[in-house]
């Protein structure tokens, strides 16, 4: 697994911490982004979460030199062409995410293994743009990706078994505890995740309480880190109402259809804390 080099599509928050966890692995790893700008924003991310990491003495700083040395950072697809493990962490939409991976196809060489970071979409929808559907696996890392243990390792009906087997090898060199699952609309976490935060933004729709009594009641009641709403700012408004669409248009359960609050933000462009604003507000 050492000798792998790693590729990964998108270096926003998601992409950036796939990334920082693969060079602080010894991956050689290159990240591609749209732009120099977003590139840059990624960059400076990645570079202020190894700091932290020293700080914290959880990363010797000739450590965090030679994880620096292992990221190449670039605009260009092609530049992923060599990888033997390219990971898909674009915006959270279908159509984008299969054009990619077709582009990915006929760049890279036959024996890499495609994989999306996907939270929501069946993977075989993506595999379906490409001609090596068996090298195809879901492989969905939790945010913060530095911090969080679990994978989510998706097969779809026509993964082959070695592909499932490199997928989890992978993440559990990285120090994670991978779980399988079938290839289903948002998985094992999401399935269950999505409709406890729906919920909650209905109770707040309906008056039955304020977003402060909602978050203390799970916190409290439940022992659960934050809230359901906190949560969702934390996650971003925008990013679970793409999910919920997405898994509403998979099972038609009502279960999953997001409120209208959820829709009104995510336009309004109250996204949580990335934005400054969700449902609580983030100076600075």
């Amino acid at each position: 697994m050492e000798k792998m080099k790693i590729g990964v599509v998108g270096c926003g928050l998601m992409g950036s911490g796939i990334a920082e966890v693969a060079i602080r692995t010894g991956y050689d790893t290159t990240v591609r982004e749209m732009t120099p700008e977003l590139l840059a924003k990624g960059q400076g991310r990645i570079e202020k979460s190894l700091q932290t990491a020293v700080e914290r003495g959880k990363l010797a700083a000739a450590q965090r030199d030679e994880a620096r040395a292992r990221l190449r950072l670039t605009t260009s697809l092609e530049d992923l062409a060599g990888c033997d493990l390219v990971i898909e962490a674009a915006t959270e939409n279908p159509q984008l995410k299969k054009e990619l991976f077709a582009s990915l196809d006929r760049l890279c060489k036959p024996t890499a293994i495609l994989a999306s970071n996907t939270s929501s979409i069946p993977i075989i929808e993506l595999a379906s743009a490409t001609k090596r559907q068996d090298r195809v696996v879901g492989i969905h890392f939790f945010n913060p990706v530095p911090v969080m243990k679990l994978v989510e390792v998706v097969r779809t009906i026509v993964s082959a078994e070695a592909t499932v087997s490199a997928a989890r090898a992978f993440a559990e060199s990285l120090g994670k505890r991978p779980i399988v699952a079938k290839d289903r609309a948002g998985f094992v976490v999401n399935v269950l995740l999505v409709p406890y935060l729906l919920d909650a933004v209905r109770l707040l729709e309906r008056g039955i309480a304020t977003k402060e009594d909602i978050d203390e009641g799970m916190r409290l009641g439940c022992g659960h880190p934050m809230g359901p709403l906190q949560l969702l700012d934390f996650v971003g408004i925008d990013t679970t109402y793409y999910i919920a669409e997405i898994m509403f248009d998979e099972f038609k359960d009502p279960h999953y259809a997001a409120p209208t609050l959820l829709k009104q933000m995510t336009i309004a462009g109250l996204h949580g804390r990335k934005t400054g604003r969700g449902f609580y507000d983030y100076p600075g």
